[in-house]
Order: structure tokens, then C-alpha cells, then sequence
């Protein structure tokens, strides 16, 4: 195959199998490109060592990782069809873990105190706002949920990161925000949050109604869900399914949240303390 064929059916692969965004399959193809344009060999005939020195330009390990994140995929995708016949495969470099940023339940409805509920645009955005907290969604799951997906207060994430289903149960006082911004909505569309043409929300667009009243990104409701679930007591593995984590490492990160919180405890409850 020649290298743009062989790029073709590795996008092909992300796009059907994997079942990627568009926008992570075009950074993946982007930087394999770069990897091409680094060298004179067929992306097929490049070693490990060829590998390396395209990786060693790069000092930020965070850009690095994503770099070998495709460069990785991209030769398991040619080992498991027989493209190569040796696998290339480099170790992630190690980077410290950031902490979640996250807000308190009493935080987050503080804020939405601050919302005008008289107007359809306000009770669009204290549903939107309650759901993504009350959900765990990440931004662009919520924005492709459609009404049937939510049934007896369960809702079905059928558009997850690579297409993992799940349900999850939502807070009554979800629900009755969502049915009461959906009474006044006329727009009659499938899908939940739209703007004022009647169109689905974008991402843009739920970032900055998000920060407009918390001061901080969507995704950070989603650590707020979490740390809730955690610092109320809820098993990891019961948080992972709720996220929709493939795997249990990337659920780690809360632990911290978990040994913070067993540490107040002691400190409050314990007569040696």
C-alpha cells in the first residue's frame, strides 16, 4: 500500500472500529503525517528508532504522549493486519497527574440562584447546568442526548467516547428543571439543548453558558459529579461505569478526593485527633 492509502485505511479504522470524534482521528492523522514528513522511509518501513528521533523534538511530555498516543495506534493497526510485520510500540513518558478541579454541590447551586428562570434562555441554562452535574455527561454526550433517551429517570448515553453505551439515573431535581424547560421549548426538535434557531447547542456555546455563571468549563461538572460520588462514600468501580472510564486507572485520579475526605473524618471524629 502506498503511504496515502495506508493513512486512508487507518483513518477508516478510527472512524469505524474505534468509533473516534472526527476531531481525534484528524489529530491522529495530522501527527502521522508530521512523522512522515520527518524522514525519507513508507511510514511502514520506519523502526523504532526512527521513532524516537521524530519524538525527540518534542521536550513537553503532555505533547509527547499525544504524539506516541497515534504513533502507537497506528502501528497496531498495521501489526494487527499484517501492514508490518514487527510492532512498534514506545512507552508513554511519565507526567504528574493534575488534580481534578472541581466545585461543591453547595458551590454549583449557589450560582444557580443567580440564573433568571423567567425567560426559556434561563431555563435552558439552569437544566443544562443541573444535568451536566447531575449526569457526569461529558459536554458533547449531553448535547447529542435526544428526549427518548431518557426514560423513568434513567438516562441512555448512546453517543459516549468510542461508543460505549451506559445509563445512569438523574436527580429528580434534574428532571423536573429539563420537563419544565422542555414544557416552554417549542422548537419540537428530538435532541434537548438547542439555541434560539432551533438548532443544537454547540460546544462553544455550552462552554461559555457554563462559565458564564460558574467560572469554570463543563467538563469540571463532570469532576463535580464524581467528587460528589466519592466524598459521599461510592465505591470507584460504581463511579467508573457512571463516567463511562474503560478503565479503572483513569478513575484513579479521585482518590486523592477520597483520602482527603477520610482524613477529615479522622481529624473530626477521632478522640486522638
Amino acid at each position: 500500500m502506498s503511504k496515502s492509502d495506508i493513512l486512508i485505511a487507518f483513518e477508516e479504522y478510527l472512524s469505524v472500529t474505534r468509533a473516534l470524534s472526527a476531531h481525534t482521528i484528524s489529530s491522529y492523522i495530522s501527527d502521522l503525517e508530521q512523522l512522515e514528513a520527518s524522514g525519507t522511509k513508507a511510514l511502514t518501513q520506519l523502526d523504532t528508532n526512527d521513532v524516537l528521533g521524530f519524538l525527540a523534538s518534542y521536550a513537553n511530555k503532555r505533547t509527547l504522549n499525544r504524539k506516541l498516543s497515534s504513533i502507537n495506534a497506528f502501528f497496531h493497526f498495521c501489526h494487527l493486519h499484517d501492514f508490518v510485520s514487527k510492532k512498534i510500540k514506545v512507552p508513554m513518558a511519565k507526567v504528574p497527574r493534575n488534580l481534578p478541579k472541581y466545585l461543591s454541590s453547595e458551590e454549583i447551586m449557589k450560582s444557580l440562584t443567580l440564573i433568571d428562570r423567567s425567560t426559556l434562555t434561563g431555563m435552558r441554562d439552569y437544566a443544562l447546568i443541573l444535568f451536566l452535574y447531575a449526569s457526569g455527561c461529558r459536554v458533547s454526550e449531553a448535547l447529542n442526548v435526544q428526549r427518548e433517551d431518557i426514560v423513568e429517570g434513567w438516562l441512555k448515553i448512546r453517543f459516549a467516547k468510542g461508543e460505549k453505551e451506559r445509563v445512569v439515573p438523574l436527580a429528580p431535581i434534574a428532571i423536573e428543571a429539563l420537563e419544565s424547560y422542555l414544557q416552554h421549548e417549542r422548537m419540537h426538535s428530538p435532541y434537548l439543548w438547542l439555541n434560539y434557531r432551533g438548532e443544537v447547542l454547540s460546544r462553544i456555546s455550552a462552554f461559555k453558558i457554563v462559565k458564564k455563571y460558574l467560572g469554570v468549563s463543563p467538563h469540571v461538572l463532570r469532576h463535580s459529579f464524581a467528587s460528589s460520588l466519592i466524598i459521599g462514600g461510592a465505591d470507584l468501580r460504581v463511579v467508573q461505569e457512571l463516567l463511562g472510564h474503560s478503565s479503572l486507572e483513569t478513575t484513579q485520579i479521585y482518590t486523592h478526593i477520597q483520602k482527603q475526605n477520610l482524613a477529615d473524618t479522622m481529624r473530626s471524629y477521632h478522640p486522638l485527633s
